[in-house]
């Protein structure tokens, strides 16, 4: 078990890149998901993205990868798993406390491509700020 006082989010990924096989599968996938999870979704020319993750299609694909996604609560992370597996996804783990540190809420799902994704909620704490907000200062 992991003994931390403090957690920072948002310093070390930039983005996370996932090449896929089966694009449209995986744009309704991460559409359904994504909205549980209140993020949107912006679709381009050949590409979705939604805040640091990027999606477009190729060949060859990334292979298989471990995305986490923040939840709010534990009631979200049911609804994602549910929705998840009603877009495509297969399950990989369900809701429910995990032994990585107290309160750790997770559950895991496949998605079309074989990524294992997860909606986790660390429990209840005082975030110092909801995101981090960047502005372009030109």
């Amino acid at each position: 078990m992991v003994e931390l006082r403090e957690w920072h989010r948002g310093r070390l990924i930039d983005h996370i890149s996932l090449v896929v096989a089966d694009y449209e599968a995986c744009r309704r996938f991460y559409a359904a998901v994504l909205a549980v999870l209140d993020v949107p979704l912006v679709e381009g020319d050949g590409y979705f993205f939604a805040d640091e993750l990027f999606v477009s299609p190729g060949v060859p694909t990334t292979g298989r990868a471990h995305i986490a996604f923040q939840a709010g609560d534990e009631e979200t992370v049911r609804r994602f798993h549910a929705t998840a597996l009603a877009h495509g996804g297969r399950d990989n783990g369900s809701p429910g406390l995990r032994d990585y540190h107290p309160g750790y809420y997770a559950a895991f799902v496949l998605d079309p491509e074989g990524n294992n994704i997860e909606a986790v909620f660390h429990g209840p704490a005082r975030r110092s700020a909801p995101s981090v907000v960047m502005t372009d200062d030109n």
